[in-house]
């Protein structure tokens, strides 16, 4: 019995063994993607010439892995040992010296070109399957439906309770019993205090929603006057929030990135090949357009021999969406690097948004209600570093470490934390 059960405890080791090798490659893949968007797509495009060379068949060119391996960690040692191919590139892309990543491991850059090797047979082309999928987007609300099959059923339950009164009444005459004349409804008094009660509770509950509601903008999606698609950005492309908005890092606001920051990608990017886009009301978008929309703003002529007008530069005039009454204190920094709260928390799933609106109420009670149940992130987090009497106490079991410490806690939800 006891050898039977070493034997199925190895065969059940090498079971488990098999079926996480099976995930290994694409989970290689995945990181793959990943370290090519966070790491070369700003100069490199797979099919086509950018800052850099086009990078489809990239290894064809090069003798072996080991090469690459030595041109991505340090280049300028690459160009100082006199190779041919490299001092050509070095001079066909104006003498622009590539980035230096020796933060990459060798796995890393083998990762990056097995990603490239697998999307360099995939040409990217609009179909008019996502194009019909997207235009359903705007169909699959069922509110309409439902309100109509609720009408439908009340004024089938009203056509029954009348033929349930008139079937009572002609029995009652089929009996004997004396027929009473209906009261009509406007003179009832049960129907009639009970629409007062409704009516009133109704006034009572829009007037207090409205005064609540103050100066709140949720769900406010303007039109902006470039159409900016997140879904697009930081959806399909997996663009870092952060990458645009770099001050949330470091500062109480997010920031609206420059129009520099958008040619970084822009001056490569010319035409938009991605999947069809539609505005909110359903007409769909010529993305190449609203390129060609940036650059004005830029002052930036593209071609042969592009150039920039400084004299025709100028900042784009976005509509701001999120903002909060000048008594309240916002710090964007404190969440998202202290906190570690995603952007998401508060923006919502911004990857599936073309046109961007507000998604939360952003009103004091949410808030309150997020420090209530948002436990604190005190592990590897120096900025916690004060709050030692916690972490001893949560070692020591005072504190269920089940339900953890919340922000409310440490002093979330007093006053002068948001207000001054």
């Amino acid at each position: 019995m006891i050898h039977l059960r070493k034997l199925t405890a190895k065969f059940g080791f090498f079971v488990s063994f098999l079926f996480l090798l099976s995930f290994a490659s694409p989970a290689h893949a995945q990181d793959g993607k990943a370290l090519f968007q966070a790491n070369c797509a700003s100069c490199h495009q797979i099919h086509k010439d950018a800052t850099g060379p086009a990078l489809a068949g990239v290894e064809d060119r090069w003798p072996s892995r080991d090469k690459i391996h030595q041109w991505v960690h340090n280049s300028s040692a690459v160009l100082a040992s006199g190779d041919k191919y490299t001092n050509a590139l070095f001079q066909k892309f104006g003498k622009t010296p590539m980035t230096h990543f020796p933060q990459l491991s060798d796995k890393d850059i083998d990762g990056i070109l097995d990603y490239i090797k697998k999307e360099q047979a995939n040409v990217p082309a609009p179909t008019a399957a996502t194009a019909t999928a997207d235009a359903g987007q705007s169909s699959s609300d069922n509110t309409l439906l439902y309100a109509v099959l609720t009408g439908v059923l009340l004024i089938v339950a009203f056509i029954l309770l009348q033929v349930n009164n008139s079937l009572k009444r002609l029995s009652n005459k089929q009996e004997g019993h004396p027929v009473i004349a209906p009261i009509p409804f406007y003179r009832n008094k049960k129907i009639i205090a009970f629409v007062s009660v409704v009516v009133f509770i109704f006034i009572g509950w829009w007037l207090s929603s409205g005064a609540i509601g103050l100066g709140r903008t949720q769900n406010y999606e303007p039109k902006q006057p470039i159409f900016y698609s997140h879904r697009v950005h930081a959806g399909i492309n997996q663009i870092s929030c952060l990458y645009c908005h770099t001050n949330a890092q470091y500062s109480r606001h997010a920031t609206i990135p420059s129009v520099n920051v958008c040619m970084n990608c822009h001056m490569a990017i010319t035409e938009y090949t991605g999947p069809k886009l539609y505005t909110a009301e359903g007409d769909e978008v010529d993305g190449t357009a609203e390129i060609k929309k940036l650059y004005k703003y830029a002052g930036y002529t593209p071609g042969p021999g592009a150039t920039f007008d400084p004299s025709k530069a100028k900042p784009i005039e976005w509509i701001r969406i999120h903002k909060l009454p000048d008594h309240v204190y916002f710090n964007h920094s404190q969440h998202v690097m202290v906190g570690k709260v995603q952007c998401q928390t508060c923006h919502g799933d911004i990857t599936k948004m073309d046109e961007v609106k507000q998604f939360a109420p952003l009103s004091m009670g949410w808030c309150i209600n997020c420090h209530r149940t948002t436990d604190v992130q005190f592990k590897d987090n120096g900025f916690y570093s004060i709050y030692t009497k916690y972490q001893e106490e949560l070692k020591n079991g005072t504190i269920d470490s089940a339900k953890g410490i919340t922000v409310e806690m440490i002093g979330g939800t007093e006053c002068q934390k948001c207000h001054y």
